[in-house]
């Protein structure tokens, strides 16, 4: 053991530096936002994009597109929610909890069954078990077959902003704890059906110890985001911390991943990924990201490597924001250069700007209007809209006006 720590800290003493815009590149080409055409067309690129990025986080809001199919249309050249769909259907993705609500890539059941079972055990999670309405529920379902919580006519005993009914507060127990599993939506409504009835028969059901899970988990991060610390590996993975240092001094040890330095912090990647950062990889033109995009998802990350403090300000009290209600990041040329608070009127067909804001000087620079009108132009149609109304802009006085003749015309 002592000759293992010294092999582990003789790594740590020489990491290999990586220049911060190597570094940018190379996360963003491990998250598929350098070129939209790598995964291909159909329901098999969506399956594939899900599969290189581990997961995609499901959320509520509607004021743009929902985050999900946000983050797979800015990879996919051609994106539609009926994919998901179809894969739902087919076996091929389930929903479970990653550090959030997730569409998961169904291969990778199993990795969910470790939080699965603490639940079952008695972890709670929303809230405390109510074993006489959770078998009330599974038995309606077994006998009724797949059904939503419109399907039961109990109301919530209180009327504050995250209260449930009974039988909501059981169909979210019974789905944490794996018992149910949602086979497809209604609208954006979760229908739930016996985990018998669901999952495919090739699935692999068994249960990984926690050092299997520690090296899914490292395995999962260096594949969709290039490199990774300890603590971002294991972010909101309960108890795992300690599991994944451990994992990451023994895969260094092996020589499967190696330290490296991005600026002063150090990080863990896998060895190929360093041939890489000599080739001549695209920079990404413009992208306008969702506030979940699993890009910069981890905001701590995303200040370290991008120098950008990012915070969705939806859950701040309207008259604290700074920059509105959904304000979404934009990435350009390997930067996040600013912030665009957009909201879809689907109807007028009008993309509302209600605040656009910039971080530096890129509004005053022709080719940012080149690369960001187009892409600006083509997030309208997938939210429904023709037309774009500019309310506000700011941080970049001389680039406004031309901003503004550029949307007017």
């Amino acid at each position: 053991m002592c000759d293992s720590l010294l092999v582990f800290e003789a790594l740590l003493l020489n990491p290999t530096h990586i220049d911060i815009k190597d570094a940018r590149k190379l996360c963003l080409h491990r998250q598929s936002l350098l070129t939209r055409g790598g995964f291909g067309r159909g329901p098999s690129a969506t399956l594939a994009a899900i599969k290189q990025l581990g997961y995609v986080q499901l959320d509520t809001l509607t004021v743009v597109a929902r985050a999900h199919e946000h983050t797979l249309w800015n990879r996919l050249p051609v994106f539609r929610p009926s994919h998901i769909e179809k894969l739902q259907l087919e076996g091929e993705l389930f929903e479970h909890w990653s550090h959030a609500l997730a569409l998961l890539p169904m291969v990778n059941y199993r990795y969910a069954l470790p939080l699965m079972q603490r639940i079952a055990a008695g972890e709670v999670h929303w809230n405390k078990k109510d074993k006489k309405e959770t078998t009330k529920v599974l038995a309606r379902i077994r006998n009724e077959g797949p059904l939503s919580s419109k399907d039961f006519q109990d109301k919530p005993q209180q009327k504050t902003m995250w209260s449930r009914s009974p039988s909501k507060r059981a169909l979210e127990q019974l789905f944490m704890e794996g018992e149910l599993m949602i086979p497809f939506r209604r609208g954006f409504q979760k229908v739930y059906d016996l985990r018998e009835r669901v999952l495919p028969d090739w699935v692999d059901t068994s249960t990984p110890d926690s050092s299997e899970f520690a090296r899914y988990l490292i395995d999962s991060h260096l594949q969709a985001h290039g490199f990774g610390t300890a603590k971002e590996i294991a972010y909101l993975r309960k108890g795992m911390g300690a599991k994944v240092k451990q994992a990451l001094q023994e895969l260094a040890e092996a020589g499967e991943v190696m330290p490296i330095m991005v600026s002063d912090s150090l990080y863990y990647c896998q060895p190929d990924l360093l041939e890489l950062a000599d080739q001549p990889l695209p920079r990404a033109g413009f992208r306008i990201l969702s506030p979940f995009d699993n890009a910069i998802i981890q905001r701590r990350r995303t200040l370290e490597l991008f120098d950008f403090d990012y915070q969705i300000e939806c859950y701040v009290r309207k008259e604290n924001r700074k920059f509105g209600y959904l304000c979404l990041p934009l990435l350009f040329r390997n930067r996040l250069v600013g912030r665009l608070d957009a909201k879809a009127d689907r109807a007028s067909g009008t993309l509302q700007l209600l605040h656009l804001q910039l971080d530096d000087q890129s509004g005053e620079r022709e080719s940012f209007y080149r690369s960001f009108l187009p892409e600006l132009r083509r997030f309208a149609s997938f939210n429904g809209c023709d037309k774009l109304a500019l309310q506000r802009i700011s941080g970049c006085p001389i680039g406004a006006q031309r901003f503004r003749d550029a949307v007017d015309g």
